[in-house]
């Protein structure tokens, strides 16, 4: 909201004097209405393993984060750029793996990565198109440039909290929101359904058939799946609602079987058939991956795309970027540390009550190591893990994320943010991204770690034309 000389933003005007005239209790109320919107419309999320209870409401934070639409226009480009990148990375590993000949990506990174599936090599997926919906992780830690913390490209969840905080800022603060020209992302899950039905199988006629495949209600991210089913108009299915016959893939319905021809699937890679991957699995279909290879069915996202949103990956992205694409990066890495290199590791050792470390394929904000807010025994603890596997491992600066201004116990007072924009692939490489996307917040003091799981919440991210 504020310039380094202490003047406020120009794309902020709007909403500071709005905070000028408001005072606690009216924000508390909002808080509270929005809270029990939550609540009614059963906006849940699970954090597995809490004791308190399987089910909590993700802190909702009532003051917008604005972007302008300028700067909207210089991280879409390079969100664009990014995906692009990763799409064709995709397609080289799982092909003719140029990148790994010519030296540019470490060959046992890939080879070695769990993510990595050898049964997808040669395999033509559907229009070329692996990445159909990805969520990018920013950072700002300057005014002028965003930067890349994280690639999200397996199942990247949290469009429907991007979704119901506009619907919470349209109900509760519709002066604010009609005041500001603010561009619209209602239309996301539309863009999303024509996206997947546009990558449908060549040979499937004028209206593919798409479903939302979902592990079942107690996955963690259940609510999302069931509310982009119905927002999107399509089926929600669990695996055993669907069975296979001839390499094709089929609902069961009161009026019989019919066939599917696309599955926007939230269930990871392993568990997806148990003919093909962890034979234990209840949550996928018998045949499934048979009638992928066969080119019968599209899986989005494609299975084996966790290679590409691997920590150690990133660190390669300008490289990436540059090889496909013959480009120089519009979006900026994090610099960070390879702790599987013996000089990284060194520096890193040393340093560890400075870094951010994280394991490599973490997630959620779990494993991993804020220095400056640990103890001297979690550091050695942390220690003795990096020396004993340092190749799971990269680390990152202690960044100054930029903060916005945040509705919490003590009043309006800054809070450390990220975003993550949602951006969708469809065939011909046709990109689209809604402007806007999930601003994560921290809403602890000083914290830096903006997850759900770990007591982060949400704002409503407002571009808006000035």
């Amino acid at each position: 909201m504020y310039a380094a000389d202490g003047s406020v933003r120009p794309p902020y005007a709007g909403v500071a004097k709005w905070l000028a005239g408001v005072n606690p209790e009216q924000l508390e109320l909002r808080r509270l209405e929005a809270e029990l919107f939550y609540r009614r419309g059963g906006i849940t999320f699970a954090v597995y393993g809490d004791t308190q209870g399987e089910e909590r409401i993700i802190p909702f934070d009532i003051i917008p984060r604005i972007l302008s639409s300028a700067e909207w226009t210089k991280l879409s480009k390079g969100l664009e750029q990014r995906v692009r990148a990763l799409n064709l990375y995709l397609a080289d590993i799982y092909g003719k793996q140029s990148i790994l000949k010519a030296g540019i990506v470490p060959e046992d990174l890939v080879m070695g990565n769990p993510a990595y599936r050898p049964e997808m090599a040669g395999v033509a997926v559907p229009h070329n198109v692996y990445m159909h919906i990805a969520g990018v992780d920013i950072v700002r830690i300057d005014a002028d440039d965003f930067y890349v913390l994280e690639d999200n490209v397996r199942t990247p969840s949290g469009v429907s909290y991007m979704l119901g905080g506009r619907e919470i800022c349209f109900r509760l603060m519709a002066d604010l929101y009609r005041a500001h020209r603010v561009m619209p992302v209602d239309n996301y899950p539309d863009e999303l359904v024509a996206t997947l039905r546009s990558v449908a199988p060549s040979h499937t006629d004028n209206d593919p058939t798409v479903a939302l495949l979902t592990p079942g209600q107690f996955n963690s991210a259940y609510y999302e799946h069931s509310f982009l089913a119905d927002k999107m108009g399509i089926e929600l299915v669990e695996g055993r609602d669907l069975f296979v016959k001839d390499d094709f893939v089929y609902k069961r319905t009161t009026q019989g079987p019919k066939r599917v021809d696309v599955l926007y699937r939230r269930i990871d890679d392993e568990f997806i058939d148990p003919l093909a991957f962890r034979g234990d699995s209840m949550l996928g279909v018998p045949g499934l991956f048979n009638a992928y290879t066969a080119g019968n069915v599209t899986l989005a996202n494609a299975v084996g795309t966790g290679a590409a949103d691997d920590k150690a990956i990133y660190t390669y992205m300008p490289e990436i970027v540059k090889f496909f694409l013959d480009e120089e990066p519009i979006l900026k890495n994090v610099p960070t540390w390879r702790c599987r290199e013996p000089k990284d590791l060194s520096y890193v050792l040393d340093h560890l009550a400075e870094l951010v470390v994280k394991e490599v394929h973490g997630s959620g904000g779990y494993g991993m190591l804020v220095g400056p807010q640990s103890t001297k025994s979690e550091i050695e603890d942390f220690r003795a893990r990096l020396k004993a596997s340092p190749e799971t491992y990269i680390a990152q600066p202690t960044l100054a994320l930029s903060t916005c201004q945040s509705f919490v116990q003590s009043g309006v007072a800054p809070r450390h943010v990220d975003l993550r924009p949602f951006v969708l692939t469809g065939a011909n490489g046709v990109t689209k991204i809604v402007p806007g996307g999930l601003t994560r917040v921290a809403m602890r003091e000083g914290s830096l770690v903006v997850n759900s799981s770990q007591g982060g919440g949400t704002k409503d991210t407002w571009v808006v034309e000035l």
